[in-house]
């Protein structure tokens, strides 16, 4: 039978606490090779003493993405670094740019920017795969999907933010290009406590298994 939509009252915090807490629900696993997807780990994004833009919500999330890249590097497994930007004329920004213009709007992110360089906080190593997107999913008109096919990879471990944005929009392309999809709940952040936790909720209900960092350390360390 369906049901009516439920008004319980619930914050997203608690909703998501709520999902979290239901140990038997089923998760899709993880496969035999992943690839770590940082997403968006720009000075736009995560420097809070220089945009407007930025935003934090777990003071080590660098830190913890960092880690995670070092141990799948130590396995040989692939990691990947995304960021958006544009043309001076953001031409190439499309429908996505038109709401604002202003000097923090998406569009006025620049190729080669401040905004657009990479947290120098990243450990970002030359073998890594390094490019920039126009849309929220890393995935979208770029050459992730072919990259992952090339080395082998079931398993697509996705950091960075906004959960609500260019997180939730990379898990929901992974799990539609067929891989088993992990957000580690530390490495991700948003602007408000509402749209993170409903997005990482409603990611561990349909899209991947959200999980605690140290729980994919341990994967990444013991594969």
């Amino acid at each position: 039978m369906g049901a009516v939509m439920i008004e319980d009252g619930k914050t997203a915090r608690e909703f998501f606490e709520a999902v979290m807490a239901n140990k038997a629900r089923a998760k899709f696993g993880f496969g035999n090779k992943a690839a770590i997807v940082n997403v968006d780990f720009q000075q736009a994004y995560t420097q809070l003493d220089m945009f407007s833009t930025s935003y934090q919500t777990d003071p080590r999330q660098i830190e913890y993405a960092n880690a995670l890249s070092v141990a799948a590097r130590d396995k040989d497994m692939p990691v990947i670094w995304s960021r958006v930007g544009y043309h001076d004329n953001a031409s190439d920004c499309g429908v996505w740019g038109t709401r604002t213009d202003t000097e923090d709007s998406l569009q006025n992110i620049k190729y080669g920017s401040e905004r657009h360089a990479y947290d120098p906080r990243c450990d970002i190593r030359d073998e890594d795969l390094q490019y920039t997107k126009r849309m929220p999913s890393a995935f979208f008109e770029t050459q992730l999907a072919s990259y992952l096919v090339w080395h082998k990879v079931d398993t697509v471990i996705v950091t960075g933010g906004s959960t609500s944005g260019c997180v939730r929009a990379t898990a929901v392309d992974s799990l539609s290009h067929g891989y088993r999809t992990i957000v580690p709940i530390e490495t991700t952040a948003d602007k408000h406590e509402t749209p993170h936790f409903a997005n990482l909720a409603d990611l561990q209900l349909k899209y991947a298994d959200v999980l605690p960092v140290a729980e994919v350390l341990d994967w990444l360390r013991a594969s």
